[in-house]
């Protein structure tokens, strides 16, 4: 038997529902960050706890996105998914 915490996402039901619930729930902060010329992007969700996103766009660089990672996304998935869950930016791929 395979251990399902080791498993690829589209092997993993569990890990494929909680990656589901997040992007439903950065579908809800998208609109606002591309009204400043950015975007965000899942790179993955780890149902333990983790997710991990990328600044896209004006978001790169940028001096406030610290606090929307932080104060936005963070706190929103936060209160639909559980207060032990973190969110990291992880640099833009080149």
């Amino acid at each position: 038997m395979r251990d399902a915490s080791n498993q690829p996402e589209n092997d993993n039901p569990v890990a494929a529902e909680f990656r589901a619930r997040v992007e439903r729930l950065l579908d809800l902060i998208r609109p606002s960050v591309r009204e400043d010329g950015g975007d965000i992007e899942l790179v993955s969700a780890d149902p333990a706890g983790l997710v991990r996103i990328r600044f896209l766009g004006a978001c790169v660089g940028c001096p406030s996105a610290g606090m929307t990672l932080h104060h936005g996304i963070e706190r929103t998935l936060r209160s639909e998914l559980g207060p032990e869950l973190r969110v990291e930016a992880v640099a833009e791929s080149r």
